[in-house]
């Protein structure tokens, strides 16, 4: 019985040795496992706080004058796969999420997913999907395209699968500096971001096989959506380092960056006083004293000009700069990844097109009161340009109605608003709504076609030759260049 009793005893101690050794063995601050709330922050912060100058030059914002920029003059060529890294942090969550069954991050991780792939398939058409990051799993590098169309599916899947997911959960979410763990914001952003990708298929809602009408029609009637600003998807900058507007203190707003002229023409034509908020008075308009208000007081650069020329009317002082607080506020303002005002353009763009029952005019209304509410708030300084009855006398103005105009006239009025408020905001939005709408129309030299998609990247052609092969041979005939056509545009 001692016998026994003392090999017990000793294996206790062994145990317990290695119990111990194994503990003094883990690093309590390297941490082998991580809590999805710790990969949300970085998340958001990445993907509300994507920021270019790239695609305002695209989109005739503004110009360069102290050189050629490709992007102005539509003289790009390949475009990058780095969304790709994105998502691998977006998985990670996913993953995270589902080791400890947090289904709400499980949920936004769909939404992220959702979110790059969109801005992938519209960059480039066929990507990888199905097989997409899938490295570590199963050891595939070299992952074959998805359709575009099949990429479509799979994001309004991904986006349906987070509502779903949402509208059983109750407990806030940790780590979400967009909305503080607010599910029901949460959901109604992703139902307004599925309206948002259901109506970039519009030229393709006519397809015998397609559901894009009544998809969009049956998250109207039945899921939550935006019901004010206060919604807004955003993300909000801070005087700390760390978090602040990422522009401040850019030396790329230097001698060479002004207004597109036609960007102003288009804002002055309307009277538009967000116009104030965006842009400087010209050198020589203010040096004559003219009231900040006189719209005449604002002009640009020609987009289609030689840069030379931009210059010279630059130097004589009759052009605009880009407001400075882009570069001198640190705060600035909150950077929309989707908000209440583009939700208010799509319902309204959706009642024209006949998918939708309801008042456009209403919900176009809305959107621009919400549109000057937002500037007002965040660039104080001309607040009293933006206030509740100055946004109504603008929607009064005949330049600015949608009364007693045609279908086509009214989806223009509306995609000139999604235009105007995307300044510093859309990213690529306005770009990609040219493509689909044609609104508005974009100035550029004699020849010169806006390109329809990024080529392929150099690394795909070295290390996934074949499946890039394949999509293109699928797609456009073995060709890979800008100017071809997209299924969604098509």
């Amino acid at each position: 019985m001692k016998r026994i009793l003392s090999i017990i005893f000793a294996s206790l101690l062994i145990f317990s040795s290695c119990t111990n050794f194994e503990e003094l063995n883990t690093d309590p601050n390297n941490p082998t496992e991580t809590h999805p709330k710790l990969l949300l922050t970085n998340i958001c912060w990445e993907a509300f706080g994507e920021n270019s100058l790239d695609p305002l030059y695209a989109s005739k914002y503004i110009v360069q004058s102290d050189g050629e920029n490709s992007e102005q003059f539509y003289k790009w060529n390949r475009g990058s796969f780095s969304y790709y890294s994105n998502l691998k942090d977006v998985k990670k969550l996913q993953e995270a999420s589902e080791k400890i069954s947090a289904n709400g991050y499980v949920a936004l991780a769909h939404f992220f997913r959702a979110h790059y792939l969109y801005k992938l398939t519209m960059t480039f058409g066929d990507i990888p999907y199905s097989e997409a990051l899938k490295g570590e799993s199963s050891d595939n590098y070299t992952p074959a395209y998805d359709t575009q169309e099949n990429v479509f599916k799979g994001i309004l899947s991904e986006l349906k699968s987070a509502n779903d997911i949402l509208s059983k959960e109750t407990n806030n979410l940790s780590g979400d500096i967009v909305f503080g763990g607010d599910i029901t914001k949460w959901r109604r952003t992703i139902n307004a971001f599925r309206l948002k990708v259901l109506l970039t298929l519009s030229k393709r809602a006519g397809d015998a096989s397609s559901t894009v009408k009544t998809d969009f029609a049956a998250i109207v009637a039945n899921q939550p959506l935006m019901t004010s600003s206060a919604d807004n998807a955003q993300l909000v900058y801070l005087d700390q380092e760390g978090n602040r507007y990422p522009m401040f203190n850019s030396s790329t707003f230097g001698s060479g960056m002004y207004m597109d002229s036609t960007f102003v023409a288009l804002l002055a034509d309307k009277k538009d006083p967000r116009l104030f908020t965006f842009c400087t008075q010209t050198k020589n308009a203010k040096s004559a004293g003219l009231a900040v208000d006189d719209f005449s007081s604002y002009d640009g650069g020609d987009p289609a000009a030689p840069y030379a020329k931009v210059n010279a009317k630059a130097v004589a002082g009759n052009i605009s700069k880009p407001h400075s607080r882009f570069y001198a506020s640190a705060v600035n303002e909150p950077q929309i990844l989707m908000g209440y005002s583009e939700q208010e353009l799509i319902l309204a763009e959706a009642i024209v097109r006949g998918w939708i029952t309801g008042d456009a005019a209403t919900h176009y209304a809305a959107a621009v009161k919400a549109s000057f509410r937002f500037y007002e708030t965040y660039v104080s300084a001309y607040a009293g340009y933006l206030g509740e009855s100055a946004a109504i006398t603008y929607i009064a103005s005949p330049k600015n109605t949608l009364t007693g105009l045609s279908a086509e006239q009214k989806i223009e009025r509306i995609v000139d608003q999604k235009y105007i408020q995307s300044y510093f905001q859309g990213m690529w939005t306005p770009f990609f709504e040219h493509l689909r709408t044609g609104y508005p129309a974009f100035r550029r030299q004699a020849g010169v076609n806006v390109p329809k998609r990024w080529m392929y990247p150099q690394a795909e052609y070295n290390n996934n030759a074949a499946n890039v092969k394949a999509a293109l041979d699928r797609q456009f005939g073995g060709q890979d260049n800008i100017n071809n056509a997209l299924w969604w545009e098509k």
